[in-house]
C-alpha cells in the first residue's frame, strides 16, 4: 500500500507532547514541511489533554519523559481510550521501555536524536497502521452482522442459534464462557462453555444447578438479588473486584468456572426488557474498549437475533419444545495443519489465525524453536484469499550473506561472476501469495534495509537489473528472538519491526500447554505407525505422565522425536517409559532432576548438542542430527555456529 502525500484539504492533524523546545521545534519543522498540519505542541500531560479536548488530532507524537508527575505513557492509556494513534520518542532504547511501550500498543517508536527520514518512514508505518486499523474494524463489523443476519433467519433453536453465534464472535471477543438472560424475569439463563476450538458445552438452569449444588429456585432469586448490569461495561481488576463482592450471581459463576473478568453487552429488545450477553475470561485483561465498541456498534443486530430466536418472551404454540440435550460443533482444529492442541492458550492462536488470515495484514509469530511457527504460517496462508498461489518459505538464518539479495529479488544473467542465467528471486515467485520469512530476527541489517523498501514500495529489483518490478505478496514473519532486545542491541530496525509486529501471534512453548501433551503423543503414535506400515503401539499412564512433567526445551518437534524413537525402541507394542534428557532412574522410578534457568538459546544450545551425541555427531545424511530435528543440514551448521556448538567429529 502506498501513502500519497497530503492534499490541503486533506491534512493529517498531528499533536507533538514534548517538554524540550528545540526537539519539539525541529520536529514540528520536519512535519510541516512535509505537509502535515500540527494543530500544537504540549509540553506536559495536561497540556496535551486540554489541545485533545478542543481538536481531536489524527496522532501524537509522544515523549515518554514530561514534565510533571504523569509521564507519555499515562497519557498514551488515555490515547487508546479515545482511539487515537501515537509514536513514542525517547532518548533511550533501553529493554524496559521497549517493553512498556509494547504495553500501551503504539503505532511506532523513534530513538532520539531523529533523522527526518526516520520520523517520515515511522509516520507513514503509523498511516498505514490506523488506516488498515479503521478498514478492519469496519470489515468485522459488517462480517459479524451479514453472519447474524443469517442465523437469525435460519429455523435454529435457540440454543443452536446461540452455539452458531458464538461461532462467529469467539474469532474477535475472546471468552471462555458466555452467559445470556433478560435482566428480569427470565427463569432459564443460558451459559455456553468454550471446551475446544469450536466446541462447547451448554449450561442451562438445570445443569447449573448441578454445579453449584443451589436448586433452580435459590439460583433464580441470587440472580434477582444481584445488580442489574444495564449498560455496556468491561469489568476486570478493581471493577471486576466489586461486582465480584455485590453480585452473589457473578460471584457463583466466576467460581465456577475460574474466571477472572468479563464484558456485560446489554441489548434493549422493544416490549421486553434489556437482554444481557456476558462475555467471560479466564484471563485478568481480555477485554479492551475495542471489543466493548465493536459489540456496541451490533446492538441493532444483536436485537434482532434475541427478538427472533429467543421465545421465552413471547407466545408460542405448544408443539414447540425447547431443545435440552447438550450440541457439539465438531472440532474445527484440524483445519490448521494438523496442529493438535485444547489448552486456553492453543485456542488463543487459532483464533488469532482465523481472524487475521482473510486480511492482507502483515502477522508476526514469535516463539521457541520447535513450536510449530511454520505450521501457524501454513494455516494463515491456506485460510486466506490467496491459498490457490504460492507460499514461499524462506529461512533468514540458512541463507549466507553474499547470497541473501540474490535469492529474496533474483538477478539478471552477467549481474556477476556466475550469474549465467537469469534467475527469478523468491519474492517474484511468490507474487500472489505469500512470503513466509522464518528465523528473521537472523536477518543482516543490509537485507533489512532492502526489505523494508520492499514492504513500503511493493516492488522488487533484480542484481543488475534495469527497472522495478512490482509484486504483490503478503508478508509472514517468524522469529525465536527477542526483537526488543536485537533493537536495543543495534541489531534489528524499529521501522521494520513496527512494519511486521501489525498483528503478532505468539505460539507457546510445550511446557505451557502441558494439557495437550496426551494428544499430541497420540497423534504422534498413530502417523508415525501409519507411515511405517507397523501396528500403534500402547502408551502407559506412566510414560504420559513422565512425558507431562518434563520441560521439553525442544517442544513439540523434540515430543514427536522422542515418541518415534519409544515406538522403534519397543517392540512388545507397549510404550512403557520413554527415553528423556534430564530424567534418570532412581530406585526403580523416575525422579525429575532439577533444571537450571535458561534462555532461550541455551536449551537450543544444549537440545542440538544433546542430539549430537545420540547421533555420534552425524550431521547430514539419514539418520544425522539434521534428519531427527527436520531441518536442511545447511541450518543445523548456521545455527551451530551461532550458538558455539562443536561437531562430535571435529
Amino acid at each position: 500500500m502506498e501513502f500519497q502525500k497530503n492534499t490541503a484539504d486533506d491534512k493529517m492533524k498531528i499533536l507533538i507532547v514534548e517538554d524540550q523546545f528545540i526537539e519539539a521545534n525541529d520536529l514540528r519543522f520536519i512535519l510541516q514541511k512535509a505537509d502535515y498540519e500540527v494543530i500544537g505542541v504540549a509540553k506536559s500531560v495536561s497540556q496535551a489533554l486540554e489541545s485533545i479536548a478542543q481538536e481531536k488530532p489524527d496522532l501524537v507524537f509522544l515523549d515518554i519523559r514530561l514534565r510533571g508527575k504523569e509521564t507519555g505513557i499515562d497519557l498514551a492509556k488515555e490515547l487508546n481510550k479515545n482511539h487515537i494513534g501515537f509514536i513514542y520518542l525517547s532518548a533511550n532504547s533501553n529493554k524496559s521501555i521497549l517493553e512498556e511501550a509494547k504495553k500501551t500498543h503504539p503505532y511506532g517508536f523513534i530513538v532520539k536524536p531523529f533523522r527526518p527520514k526516520d520520523v517520515l518512514i515511522t509516520l507513514e508505518i503509523a498511516s498505514y497502521r490506523h488506516k488498515h486499523s479503521i478498514e478492519s474494524q469496519a470489515q468485522q463489523e459488517n462480517t459479524i452482522k451479514e453472519s447474524i443476519e443469517a442465523i437469525t433467519n435460519s429455523s435454529l433453536k435457540w440454543e443452536n442459534a446461540l452455539l452458531e453465534l458464538c461461532q462467529i464472535l469467539q474469532t474477535y471477543i475472546p471468552f471462555d464462557y458466555i452467559r445470556s438472560s433478560f435482566v428480569k424475569d427470565d427463569p432459564n439463563p443460558i451459559g455456553l462453555l468454550r471446551k475446544n476450538f469450536d466446541s462447547y458445552e451448554i449450561i442451562d438452569i438445570d445443569k447449573f444447578s448441578k454445579i453449584t449444588g443451589k436448586s433452580k429456585q435459590e439460583l433464580f432469586d441470587l440472580k434477582e438479588s444481584s445488580p442489574k448490569l444495564e449498560f455496556p461495561k468491561v469489568y476486570e481488576r478493581e471493577a471486576f473486584a466489586e461486582i465480584f463482592q455485590n453480585s452473589p450471581i457473578k460471584r457463583m459463576i466466576v467460581q465456577s468456572f475460574g474466571l477472572k473478568s468479563f464484558l456485560a453487552v446489554p441489548v434493549r429488545i422493544e416490549n421486553a426488557g434489556v437482554f444481557n450477553f456476558f462475555f467471560f475470561s479466564r484471563n485478568s485483561d481480555s477485554y479492551t474498549n475495542e471489543h466493548l465498541s465493536l459489540l456496541t456498534k451490533l446492538e441493532t443486530t444483536l436485537a434482532k437475533f434475541v427478538t427472533t430466536m429467543n421465545t421465552s418472551k413471547r407466545e408460542i404454540p405448544n408443539t414447540i419444545v425447547k431443545k435440552k440435550a447438550p450440541v457439539k460443533v465438531q472440532d474445527k482444529s484440524e483445519e490448521f495443519f494438523s496442529m493438535i492442541g485444547s489448552s486456553e492458550k492453543m485456542l488463543t492462536v487459532f483464533d488469532h489465525i482465523q481472524k487475521v488470515a482473510r486480511s492482507e495484514t502483515s502477522v508476526l509469530i514469535l516463539g521457541e524453536s520447535g513450536t510449530g511457527k511454520e505450521k501457524v504460517a501454513q494455516s494463515i496462508h491456506q485460510l486466506s484469499p490467496r491459498k490457490n498461489k504460492p507460499l514461499v518459505v524462506i529461512n533468514c538464518g540458512a541463507v549466507p550473506d553474499n547470497l541473501a539479495e540474490s535469492l529474496f529479488f533474483g538477478h539478471e544473467k552477467g549481474a556477476f561472476t556466475g550469474a549465467l542465467e537469469r534467475r527469478i528471486g523468491k519474492f517474484e515467485a511468490a507474487d500472489g501469495g505469500t512470503v513466509f520469512l522464518d528465523e528473521i530476527g537472523e536477518m543482516p541489517m543490509l537485507m533489512q534495509i532492502k526489505l523494508l523498501r520492499v514492504l513500503q514500495e511493493k516492488e522488487i529489483e533484480r542484481i543488475g537489473g534495469n527497472s522495478p518490478i512490482k509484486v504483490n505478496v503478503r508478508i509472514i514473519a517468524a522469529t525465536n528472538r527477542n526483537l526488543e532486545q536485537e533493537i536495543a542491541a543495534g541489531r534489528f530496525r524499529l521501522d521494520l519491526y513496527y512494519r511486521l509486529h501489525v498483528f503478532p501471534i505468539t505460539v507457546p512453548a510445550l511446557r505451557e500447554r502441558r494439557d495437550d501433551i496426551p494428544a499430541l503423543v497420540s497423534h504422534f503414535m498413530s502417523t508415525f505407525s501409519k507411515s511405517n506400515g507397523i501396528n500403534t503401539p500402547q502408551i502407559t499412564d506412566n510414560a504420559i505422565q513422565q512425558m507431562i512433567k518434563y520441560d521439553w526445551p525442544g517442544n513439540i518437534r523434540e515430543l514427536e522425536h522422542i515418541v518415534q524413537r519409544a515406538i522403534l525402541l519397543n517392540p512388545d507394542a507397549v510404550i512403557k517409559e520413554v527415553p528423556l534428557a534430564g530424567l534418570s532412574k532412581n530406585a526403580g522410578e523416575e525422579k525429575e532432576q532439577e533444571f537450571l534457568v535458561q534462555t532461550i538459546h541455551e536449551n537450543e544450545r544444549d537440545y542440538i548438542t544433546y542430539i549430537l551425541k545420540r547421533c555420534k555427531g552425524k550431521i547430514s545424511g539419514k539418520g544425522g542430527a539434521a534428519e531427527i530435528l527436520n531441518i536442511p543440514a545447511s541450518t543445523l551448521y548456521s545455527k551451530m555456529k551461532k550458538l558455539g556448538v562443536n561437531s562430535l567429529n571435529s
